[in-house]
């Protein structure tokens, strides 16, 4: 019989390793996950992770990015480091472009507001090299202004514009809440995002990342279930499937595979 492991990824963030154990420890008892893993990196994947991932069990891993979108990490060293998994490894879409985020997101921000005579700031990191924290953030955006009973909705972001330093000055309502698409605490949520936004100045309340909200675990499950149905078909077909395919450690940088 085929054993099928979930392997949860993510960033040692502030509370990075804790947020995915607890994901992982509702996960375990799930129809068809017969175990789960937890792996995390620091600045190299390849390099925090291959003796780990050398480790995890199951004749198929399911691997999937606990974060927002995927970024310069997750299409290159992660799957580059998936090559030391020994099971055949499906690749999966990251935890934070799932639609079931889009209620987790109205949720935090629920929290702080009267959502209908509220603004809700959606913040992201942004990259000037790769579209898909961007994509994830308007998507997640859209379907706000479309599901949720927020009087309004803009995107912020780290690195691109609109910048969250001037996201107070794009928002029309006098009550307004902050709500990262982030899932760990991390440096950016705890810091730069608060000093960016002149949190100390009043105005806008500020809502904790996604963490460890049911509706992320679920989202987490949900992903293993859909890539579990396709795991007939050619992963190579996929975006993930074609990373995970063609990423390989360099061998110049000491990180290739041993035949």
């Amino acid at each position: 019989m085929t054993r099928d492991t979930l392997l949860l990824i993510g960033r040692e963030a502030d509370d990075g390793r804790a947020v995915l154990e607890r994901h992982a420890a509702t996960l375990g008892d799930r129809a068809g996950v017969d175990a789960v893993s937890v792996v995390t990196y620091d600045r190299e994947p390849v390099r925090d992770m291959r003796d780990a991932l050398r480790d995890v069990p199951g004749d198929r891993v399911f691997a999937v990015p606990v974060c927002a979108a995927h970024d310069h990490h997750t299409v290159d060293g992660v799957p580059a480091a998936l090559s030391y998994v020994e099971g055949e490894v499906r690749y999966c879409e990251p935890t934070g472009t799932s639609p079931a985020v889009t209620e987790v997101l109205a949720d935090r921000g629920s929290s702080h507001v009267r959502p209908s005579e509220a603004s809700l700031i959606l913040i992201g990191f942004g990259s000037s090299s790769l579209p898909f924290n961007r994509q994830a953030v308007e998507y997640h955006a859209s379907r706000l202004r479309r599901l949720s009973d927020f009087g309004e909705v803009v995107s912020a972001f780290l690195l691109q514009n609109p910048t969250v330093d001037c996201a107070r000055y794009n928002v029309t309502n006098d009550q307004a809440v902050a709500v990262p698409l982030f899932v760990p605490r991390s440096t950016a949520t705890g810091v730069r995002v608060p000093e960016e936004l002149e949190l100390d100045r009043g105005g806008i309340e500020y809502a904790d990342p996604l963490g460890d909200h049911p509706k992320v675990t679920e989202a987490l499950y949900a992903e293993f279930c859909k890539q579990r149905a396709l795991s007939g078909g050619e992963m190579e077909a996929t975006f993930e499937g074609s990373l995970a395919a063609t990423r390989r450690p360099m061998a110049a940088d000491g990180e290739g595979l041993s035949e």
